[in-house]
C-alpha cells in the first residue's frame, strides 16, 4: 500500500521545457499541474472530512433529544438507526478518510512532490549561462533552489487541510444551524466575516515581512558560504574580526526581519483570541435565549455549542496554518527571483551536433563587450587552420580569455560569428560543442569527489586502464598513490575536498591535465595550463602536452612567453584586436609589440591593459 502511494510521482522524469513563470500563481501551477490528480483527490477528501466533522455534533444533538424523550429500555428501539449512523461515521468513514488523506500527504506529496520541485529547480538553474552564476553568491543560488520546494508544498497542503476544511466545516455548520433556527446561525456568520477581515488586514503584512525574512536568510547564507569557500584567504589575511562584523551584520538584518514578522503574528493571534471569546459567548447567549423561549430543543442547543467550540478550536490551528501559508508564499516569492529567470543562450530549435572533421576555427568579424562596458573585442578576424597550434599573447584585459569563452559559447558575440569546420557554433548544440573541446585553465577547480571520478569526468565510459594511463601521462600517479583522505580512502579513491582544496595547485593542475588527456577532444585550449607547476614538473608535463597536442587544433594562452615558443603561430592582441601574428622568431625579428614584451620579460608576467579589469580578460 505504501509503495503504491510513494510511486504516484516520478520525480526523475524530464522536467517541462518551459521556464517556471515569474508570477506567483503561474509558478505554483507549473508544479501543481504535474500532480493535479493527487491534489484533486486531496481536496475531495478534505471536503468529505470537513462535512463529517460538522455532522458529528449534529448527530450528538439528535442523540440528546432521543435520550430526553425516550425511556431507557426503549432507547435502542427508538434511536437504533441514529446510533448505527454515528457508529458508521465515527468507526468507518472518518478513520478511512483520515488514513487516505495522510497517505496522500505523507507518501505522495510530502516526499516525492518536494523532491520533484527541488530537482526541477536545479535542472532549470544549472542550465543558465556562466554569467548568471558569476553575478550572485553560489550559496544564495543554492539556498533559493533548495528552500523553495518545501514551502511550495506546505502552502498547498495547508490550504487543503486547514483553510479548505474550515470553510467547508463552517458552511456546513451554518447550514445545519439555520435549518433549526436562523438566529442560531448569526453569531457564526458574523464570526466568519470578522475572521475574514482579520485575515485580509494581517496576511498581506505577514507575506511582505516573510519575504523580507527569506531574502535576509538567503543573503546571510550566501555570505557564510562565501566565507567558508574562501577560508584560506580569510585566515591568511588575519581579518577574522572584519569577517565577523561582515557576517554578523547579515545576521542582525535577519534577526530584525524575523522580529518584525513575529510582531504581526502576535497581533494576529491576539485579535483572533478576542474574536473567539466574543463568538463563544454570543453563540451560548443566543442558544440559551432560544431554548428558554422553547424555540429550540436541548439537542439543537447542544449542537450549536458543540459546533461553536469546534470552530474556535479549529480556528487557532487554522490561524497558525494560514500564517504558515503566507510565510511560505514569501519564501517562494524570494526563490522565484532565481528560479523563474528565463533561460538565455539556449540551443536553437534546429540546433544540431557539431561534427569536427578537420578542426578549422574561424572568427568572422567578431565584436563583444561585457554589458554596457567598452568593447573587449572589436570586429576581430582570425582563422586557425586544421591542426594548427596558436598562442594568444597580450597584456591582461586585451580579450584573450574572452575569445576562448566566446568559442566555448559561455558568452555570445554582439556582432559576427564563430565557425568550426564551416559550422556556425550559434547553430550547434551546446553540449556537443563543448564535448569537442578540451580545456585546461589556470584556476583549476575539482569536484569534491574521488580522484577517479574527477579524471573520468573527461570520459565517463573510459576503462580503469585508460584512466590510469592518462594519470601517468600527466605525471600524477606518484602523488595520487600517496593520497589518503580523512575517511581512510586511498589513492584514486581519495576525495579531494571542495574545489580540490586538499591538493596543491600543481596537483590539481595535473589532475585536470589527466582529465583532458582522457577526454581526447579534437580541439584543445590551454589557458595558463602549466602556471601552477614547478619547473621540473612543467618540463615533464610539456612533454606530455606535446604528445596530447598532436593532430589537434590548439589555442594556448600564457603570460610566460617562453611557454609559447613552440607554437606554429603567435597571435598578438592589443586594444581589442589582433596587431601582430607570426612565429616567435618572426615576431622578434619584426621588432614590434611582441619583441618589446619579450625584451621586458624573463619568465615574468605582462602588465594589464589600462582600464580593463582582470576578470574581463
Amino acid at each position: 500500500m505504501f509503495r503504491y502511494f510513494e510511486t504516484r510521482i516520478d520525480f526523475t522524469k524530464r522536467p517541462p521545457e518551459e521556464s517556471p513563470p515569474d508570477n506567483l500563481w503561474g509558478f505554483y501551477w507549473h508544479f501543481i499541474a504535474q500532480a493535479k490528480g493527487l491534489f484533486i483527490a486531496l481536496f475531495a477528501l478534505g471536503f468529505v472530512l470537513a462535512v463529517v466533522e460538522a455532522l458529528i455534533p449534529w448527530l450528538i444533538g439528535r442523540l440528546v433529544n432521543a435520550l430526553s424523550h425516550t425511556s431507557p429500555e426503549g432507547i435502542f428501539r427508538e434511536a437504533g438507526p441514529l446510533l448505527v449512523a454515528m457508529g458508521a461515521i465515527i468507526l468507518v468513514v472518518r478513520p478511512l478518510g483520515t488514513i487516505l488523506f495522510r497517505l496522500l500527504v505523507n507518501h505522495s506529496l510530502a516526499v516525492s512532490f518536494t523532491t520533484m520541485v527541488h530537482w526541477q529547480n536545479y535542472w532549470h538553474v544549472v542550465r543558465q549561462p556562466l554569467g548568471f552564476f558569476q553575478e550572485d553568491f553560489a550559496g544564495r543560488i543554492a539556498n533559493r533552489v533548495l528552500q523553495t520546494g518545501r514551502p511550495l508544498r506546505e502552502t498547498v497542503l495547508s490550504v487543503a487541510r486547514a483553510v479548505w476544511q474550515i470553510l467547508i466545516f463552517g458552511a456546513a455548520s451554518i447550514g445545519l444551524l439555520a435549518t433549526q433556527d436562523w438566529r442560531l446561525a448569526l453569531p457564526m456568520t458574523g464570526w466568519f466575516l470578522l475572521y475574514t477581515t482579520l485575515l485580509a488586514v494581517s496576511l498581506p503584512r505577514i507575506q511582505k515581512r516573510s519575504r523580507a525574512s527569506s531574502e535576509a536568510r538567503s543573503a546571510v547564507t550566501g555570505k557564510v558560504v562565501d566565507s567558508f569557500t574562501n577560508i584560506m584567504t580569510v585566515k591568511l589575511f588575519g581579518r577574522r574580526k572584519d569577517e565577523d562584523d561582515y557576517i554578523s551584520e547579515g545576521y542582525r538584518r535577519l534577526n530584525d526581519s524575523f522580529m518584525s514578522q513575529q510582531r504581526i503574528n502576535t497581533l494576529y493571534v491576539a485579535g483572533l483570541t478576542v474574536l473567539n471569546a466574543v463568538f463563544l459567548v454570543s453563540t451560548g447567549a443566543v442558544a440559551v435565549w432560544l431554548f428558554s423561549g422553547s424555540r429550540i430543543d436541548a439537542g439543537t442547543m447542544t449542537t450549536a455549542l458543540l459546533l461553536s467550540t469546534q470552530i474556535v478550536s479549529m480556528s487557532g490551528w487554522v490561524a497558525f496554518e494560514v500564517m504558515g501559508i503566507f510565510e511560505n508564499v514569501g519564501t517562494v516569492q524570494e526563490g522565484m527571483k532565481t528560479i523563474s529567470r528565463p533561460l538565455t543562450m539556449q540551443d536553437r530549435p534546429a540546433a544540431r551536433p557539431l561534427v569536427v572533421t578537420r578542426g578549422e576555427i574561424r572568427f568572422d568579424h567578431v565584436s563583444f563587450s561585457y554589458g554596457d562596458g567598452d568593447k573587449v573585442i572589436d570586429r576581430l578576424r582570425l582563422t586557425i587552420r586544421p591542426g594548427e597550434k596558436i598562442g594568444l599573447v597580450g597584456r591582461s584585459g586585451v580579450g584573450k580569455t574572452t575569445l576562448v569563452n566566446l568559442l566555448l559559447r559561455f558568452f555570445e558575440p554582439q556582432e559576427g560569428r564563430i565557425l568550426i569546420d564551416a559550422q556556425d557554433i550559434a547553430d550547434i548544440q551546446e553540449e556537443s560543442l563543448r564535448g569537442q573541446i578540451s580545456v585546461v585553465t589556470q584556476d583549476t577547480s575539482l569536484l569534491h569527489r574521488s580522484i577517479r571520478e574527477n579524471i573520468l569526468y573527461g570520459r565517463p565510459q573510459a576503462s580503469d586502464e585508460a584512466m590510469h594511463e592518462a594519470a601517468r601521462q600527466a605525471h600524477a600517479v606518484e602523488f595520487i598513490e600517496r593520497l589518503v583522505d580523512g575517511r581512510g580512502r586511498r589513492g584514486f579513491d581519495a576525495h579531494v575536498g571542495e574545489r580540490g582544496v586538499k591538493l596543491s595547485g600543481g596537483q590539481r593542475q595535473r589532475i585536470a591535465i589527466a582529465r583532458v588527456i582522457l577526454k581526447d577532444a579534437p580541439i584543445l585550449i590551454l589557458d595558463e595550463a602549466t602556471s601552477a607547476l614547478d619547473s621540473e614538473v612543467e618540463a615533464a608535463i610539456q612533454e606530455s602536452l606535446s604528445t596530447l597536442m598532436e593532430g589537434k587544433t590548439v589555442i594556448a594562452i600564457a603570460h610566460r612567453l617562453s611557454t609559447l615558443q613552440l607554437m606554429d603561430r603567435l597571435i598578438v592582441m592589443d586594444d581589442t584586436r589582433i596587431v601582430e601574428e607570426g612565429t616567435h622568431a618572426e615576431l622578434l625579428e619584426n621588432g614590434g609589440l611582441y619583441a618589446g614584451l619579450w625584451s621586458r620579460q624573463s619568465g615574468g608576467f605582462l602588465a594589464p591593459r589600462r582600464g580593463v579589469p582582470d576578470e574581463a580578460v
